[in-house]
């Protein structure tokens, strides 16, 4: 008897990025409105890991790009997201990051995004279409707003 065990793979080409910043009465994150995948979708800061960067590095490149922002304060999350791509019978593994931004800094969307939104953590809760980002933004909030994220975590990309 054959007992072969098939395997999918496991993929790991993007980085995502939760953009964050502080008002007179809150925290609020950054949703984007999106026009190519996923289109019509509010998420944050995705994209692809080009050649020779690190994952941190395309971070901050896809937030310049897509929003114009510059981080205060950036740091790795501590944690992944995944999911499962059923069109590519994979599953994908993105690390996380956390970039504080200045209340006043302006957004300037590339083609990517139709909309931008500065929302609450629920508000960004309902808005986002997948329990994953929704994992991901109470990830977020309990262990960058709540509390003071370890120094370990900090990122220095100057």
């Amino acid at each position: 008897m054959d007992m072969s065990v098939a395997e999918i793979p496991i993929r790991s080409f993007l980085a995502s990025l939760v953009a964050v910043r502080k008002t007179e009465t809150q925290h609020e994150v950054l949703l984007l409105k999106r026009t190519q995948t996923l289109i019509g979708e509010w998420c944050q800061v995705v994209g692809s890991i080009e050649e020779g960067e690190t994952a941190w590095q395309t971070a901050l490149r896809e937030l310049y790009e897509e929003t114009g922002l510059k981080p205060d304060v950036f740091y790795s999350a501590d944690i992944c997201e995944q999911f499962y791509e059923a069109e590519r019978d994979a599953v994908t593994v993105a690390p996380v990051f956390v970039a504080f931004i200045e209340n006043a800094a302006e957004v300037t969307l590339n083609h990517e995004h139709s909309a931008f939104r500065w929302v609450s953590f629920k508000e960004a809760a309902d808005l986002v279409a997948f329990g994953g980002q929704r994992r991901l933004l109470r990830w977020i909030e309990e262990e960058f707003v709540a509390r003071t994220p370890s120094k370990h975590l900090l990122i220095d990309f100057d």
